[in-house]
């Protein structure tokens, strides 16, 4: 439940209460000692017919707020969250690798392809954070790690490329030629996590140097 649904319906649920007090108001004001003239009355007549379609209003919203949360919580069917998609693995794929995108023979870029695997082995576009990280394992520990990148759901979602041959996440980050032309096997090492149920998933692909 959205947090402006909440408040909306909080917000009406004092101009209920403001309703009564106005029919409280007119009722004292024609039988007391306070006299209001016939157009304060109809005013006020006015504003309670307008703030009792709003209470009607507030609680249609609110039936259906319990309706979608009585849904979200698997109590109709049987509904879980895991049966919309249930993520079970990542794969980065083969064509993980350095790219020299402006042809001018200096690779700068680190393409990084991410399939999300669901429970019946199919691709899916699960929505998540992804944090990647590019290491030289055969160098000593505080020179390991050449880079790291994060991508947040909004952009990931961005990312999503699809060919006649596969499906995927492509990921572009920047980087630096000289590390491209490392003579040694470099690791891409990924974290996923998924945004439906919380979960890390890893993954990582060892990138050959250039022969």
């Amino acid at each position: 439940m959205k947090a402006e649904s909440s408040a909306r319906i909080i917000c009406r649920f004092f101009c209920a209460l403001a309703a009564a007090l106005f029919f409280i108001s007119i009722a004292g004001c024609e039988n007391g000692d306070l006299k209001l003239s016939p157009q304060q009355v109809r005013a006020l007549r006015q504003q309670n017919a307008q703030l009792a379609v709003q209470v009607k209003q507030a609680q249609a919203d609110n039936q259906n707020l319990q309706n979608q949360l009585r849904t979200l919580a698997g109590l109709e069917g049987g509904l879980t969250a895991e049966t919309i998609y249930n993520l079970q693995s990542i794969k980065i794929t083969g064509y993980t690798g350095f790219y020299d995108k402006d042809g001018d023979g200096r690779r700068e870029k680190l393409l990084v392809y991410i399939q999300p695997i669901d429970a019946e082995g199919d691709i899916i576009k699960a929505a998540g954070a992804v944090e990647v990280g590019l290491w030289n394992l055969n160098a000593a520990a505080e020179n390991a790690l050449l880079g790291r990148w994060t991508v947040q759901p909004q952009e990931l979602k961005e990312m999503w490329f699809a060919t006649f041959i596969t499906i995927n996440y492509r990921l572009m980050f920047d980087v630096s030629p000289d590390i491209a032309d490392i003579d040694t096997p470099l690791t891409v090492k990924v974290a996923f996590t998924d945004y439906l149920s919380g979960k890390v998933f890893t993954g990582q692909k060892v990138i050959e140097p250039p022969k």
